[in-house]
C-alpha cells in the first residue's frame, strides 16, 4: 500500500486549472496530506488520510457529493468532511482556500463542521442487542441524530474492530488500544439477554433486569462452529472471534514455535499469515482441495495459497482434524501435524435463538438462515429490527433474500437503519456488499454477491497479483486494483436505486 505521496506545498499554491470537476488532487499543507476537489465547480480542501486505516484519498474516487476511499471503501462528504459511510467514523479535517490569479492556495484549517441535527422522526427509546459492527454502527449514527441507544452486548470488551482479532492485532502490528471503536452514551457491556418479551415490549436479562424498548434492534451476529474431534475442548484449541480470543492466541504464540489452523476460509488464512509474521511455523489443515476456490475460484485459491508457501505455511488439503491430543493433530487420512496449539476458522452459524423464542420468523437454512426481514430490515414483528451477520436481507439486484457474513455489509446495515429510523431516508436498503482480506502483502477486495464460481471471467495477472475476477450477478474481485473495485461497486449501487423498491416482505424470504 505504500506512503502516501504528499505532492505539491499547497501553502503556496498550485494552478486551478489543475483540479478538474471529481478528480482529487494530492498535496500538502503543514507537511500533512491534503487533496483538493472540484465539486460543483466548488474547489474543496480536506485532508488527505482515510481517518479509518490512513489509505491515500487522492486515490479514491468522487461520486454524488461523497469521496470513496480506494482501501476499504469508507465514504466521506466532501462538502462537510463526515464519515457517512463505515469503516470510517471520525471525520475528515476541511481546509480553509484562496483563490487568487488562477492559483488555488490553502490557508489553515477550517472549524469543523456541525453536522448532528435532531431526528425527523422519532423512534422512541431504541434497544439494540449486540455492540459489534451492526449495532455500534446503529448506535452511532443514532447519536449524530441526538438519539442515544441502549447497546446491550454479552462482550465485555466492546466496542472494538474485530477485523483486527485476525488481522493487525493477532500478527503484532497494532496493540489493543488500536482496536477500540468510538465509545457510545448508551454501550452496556457485558449485559447477556436472556429473552425478548414482544408483547411486553422488553428485553429481559439474565440477571433478571427488564429493559423497555419502543423499537428493538437485533444485531447479535454469528458464532464460530467448532468441528467435532476428539480434543476439541482442549485448553489449547482456540476459536477466533472476539478480541479476548485473539488475546488468548497470542498468549499462546508466546510460547510456542509451531500452531495448526483448521479452517482454510479467509479467516482461517488471515490467522495463518498472522501466526507465522509472529515468527511461528504453521501447517493450515483444509477440506478442500484448493483453499477458497468455491469463493474466488480455483485460480485466485492458488495464487493465495502460493502467498502463503513463500512465506513458509504448510498446507495439508482435502482432510480434516480427527483429533487432538495437545501436541499431534490426527487428520482422516491417518497422517498427523504437529502444533503447541490449534485455532479453528471453519465458519459461523447465525445467532438466532432470541428471536426464535420470540417467534420472529426465520429465513430456510438452506438460503442461508438467519433472521428474515424486509428491505427495511424489519422483522415479522413490526417494533422489531434485525441487521448485520444474522439478518437475511432482500436483495432487489438478485431478486432473493441474502445473508451476508461481512464487517463492513454489517456496519453499513447499521447506519442505514439509523437513518431509516430517524427519517433521513426512505426506501429499501441497497447498498452493494464489499468485503477485504488480508494474504500477506496481498489485499483482495471483493463487491457485489454472486452464489457460484462457474461463470467467471479473469482479466490481467494472477501470478503477478494484479487481476480482476469478474462473476455472474457482477460480482468482482480485485487484487491491486483499488479504482477499478470502487467503480464496479458504484455501477452496482447505481444499478440498485435504478431497480422498482422490493417486493420482499418477511413472509416471503
Amino acid at each position: 500500500m505504500g506512503d502516501i505521496d504528499l505532492g505539491a506545498d499547497l501553502s503556496e499554491g498550485i494552478d486551478g486549472s489543475d483540479v478538474a470537476e471529481g478528480k482529487p488532487v494530492a498535496g500538502c499543507f503543514d507537511g500533512k496530506p491534503v487533496i483538493l476537489v472540484r465539486h460543483g465547480g466548488k474547489i474543496c480542501a480536506l485532508a488527505g488520510e482515510c481517518t479509518h486505516h490512513g489509505a491515500p484519498l487522492s486515490d479514491g474516487i468522487v461520486i454524488d457529493g461523497e469521496l470513496r476511499c480506494p482501501w476499504h471503501h469508507a465514504r466521506f462528504s466532501i462538502d462537510s468532511g463526515e464519515a457517512v459511510g463505515a469503516p470510517a467514523f471520525a471525520p475528515l479535517d476541511l481546509f480553509d482556500i484562496v483563490e487568487e490569479d488562477g492559483k488555488v492556495r490553502v490557508t489553515g484549517k477550517r472549524k469543523a463542521v456541525d453536522c448532528h441535527q435532531g431526528p425527523d422522526r422519532n423512534p422512541g427509546h431504541v434497544v439494540i442487542i449486540g455492540g459489534g459492527a451492526a449495532g455500534h454502527a446503529c448506535a452511532e449514527m443514532l447519536a449524530r441524530s441526538s438519539v442515544i441507544a441502549t447497546v446491550l452486548d454479552a462482550d465485555p470488551a466492546a466496542p472494538y474492530d474485530r477485523t483486527a482479532c485476525s488481522k493487525a492485532y493477532l500478527n503484532g502490528e497494532g496493540d489493543r488500544g488500536d482496536t477500540a471503536l468510538p465509545n457510545l452514551a448508551g454501550m452496556r457491556a457485558h449485559a447477556v439477554v436472556d429473552r425478548i418479551d414482544p408483547a411486553a415490549r422488553v428485553v429481559v436479562l439474565t440477571d433478571g433486569e427488564e429493559v423497555g424498548y419502543d423499537t428493538l434492534v437485533i444485531a447479535t451476529g454469528a458464532e464460530p462452529v467448532m468441528p467435532d474431534f476428539d480434543g476439541a475442548d482442549g485448553d489449547n484449541v482456540f476459536l477466533i472471534r472476539t478480541i479476548d480470543d485473539a488475546e488468548i492466541i497470542v498468549s499462546a504464540a508466546d510460547k510456542a514455535d509451531r500452531a495448526i489452523v483448521v479452517g482454510a476460509s479467509f479467516i482461517g488464512l488471515e490467522a495463518a499469515a498472522a501466526l507465522t509474521q509472529r515468527g511461528l511455523g504453521v501447517t493450515v489443515v483444509g477440506a478442500d482441495d484448493v483453499p477458497l476456490a468455491d469463493v474466488t475460484g480455483p485460480e485466485v485459491g492458488a495464487f493465495v495459497r502460493s502467498l502463503h508457501k513463500d512465506k513458509g505455511v504448510e498446507f495439508r488439503l482435502g482432510t480434516k482434524v480427527t483429533a487432538f491430543d495437545g501436541r499431534h493433530a490426527t487428520l482422516d487420512d491417518g497422517s498427523s501435524v504437529a502444533g503447541a496449539f490449534l485455532v479453528v476458522g471453519t465458519g459461523v452459524t447465525p445467532r438466532t435463538d432470541l428471536a426464535d423464542a420470540a417467534k420472529l420468523r426465520l429465513a430456510a437454512k438452506d438460503v442461508g438462515g438467519g433472521i428474515a426481514v424486509d428491505g427495511g430490515f424489519r422483522t415479522s414483528d413490526e417494533r422489531i429490527y434485525a441487521i448485520g451477520d444474522v439478518a437475511s436481507v432482500p436483495d432487489a439486484r438478485l431478486g432473493r433474500a441474502i445473508r451476508v457474513e461481512h464487517w463492513v455489509v454489517a456496519q453499513r446495515h447499521g447506519q442505514w437503519l439509523a437513518r431509516s429510523l430517524t427519517g433521513a431516508i426512505d426506501g429499501d436498503y441497497g447498498d452493494t456488499p464489499f468485503f477485504w482480506t488480508n494474504q500477506f502483502d496481498a489485499s483482495l477486495a471483493y463487491v457485489g454477491h454472486a452464489d457460484g464460481i462457474e461463470d467467471r471471467t479473469i482479466d490481467g495477472s494472477i501470478k503477478d497479483g494484479n487481476f480482476a475476477v469478474r462473476f455472474a450477478d457482477d460480482a468482482l474481485l480485485t487484487c491491486n486494483r483499488d479504482k477499478q473495485s470502487l467503480r464496479r461497486e458504484v455501477q452496482l449501487d447505481h444499478k440498485r436505486s435504478s431497480l422498482p423498491g422490493s417486493a420482499f416482505t418477511p413472509s416471503q424470504v
